[in-house]
């Protein structure tokens, strides 16, 4: 496996539209997608680009959200994970398990429309790590 690119940072928040305007206002933000849901992971999702990566602000549709658990521990929000492409998802969770990493789940498609897997933070120096299939337009 080759780490990749990073292609976002994934902020929990309890409001999207809240840190839009934080983003757009304090920090000068001009290329701000459009929310929109993603079901099968239980929440609201809203992309910010900036000259090099993204920014994915990330809101739980409700208490059974995996990001709801997360927020009850940071009410605020805060970084909850960063996002690495890599060439081929099922080789990277082949040579990561077989170093010993615990990847979380089976690859699933992603916010992009590509597979991707999370790998434990305590394998990762307590950082969530997301790993993403290179979308075929990169």
């Amino acid at each position: 496996m080759t780490l990749g690119r990073l292609n976002h940072v994934g902020i929990a928040t309890p409001s999207i539209e809240t840190s839009v305007a934080m983003y757009r206002d304090l920090l000068g933000a001009d290329a701000i997608g459009e929310p929109f849901d993603l079901p099968a992971q239980g929440v609201k999702m809203c992309f910010i680009d900036a000259p090099n990566t993204q920014i994915e602000l990330i809101e739980p549709y409700d208490a059974s959200s995996p990001i709801a658990g997360f927020l009850t521990k940071n009410p605020a929000g805060g970084q909850h994970h960063l996002c690495f492409e890599v060439a081929d998802i099922h080789v990277a969770i082949a040579d990561l398990t077989a170093r010993g990493a615990r990847v979380l789940g089976s690859p699933r498609i992603g916010a992009h429309g590509t597979l991707i897997v999370f790998v434990h933070p305590r394998d990762m120096g307590g950082v969530l790590i997301e790993l993403m299939e290179t979308p075929a337009d990169h």
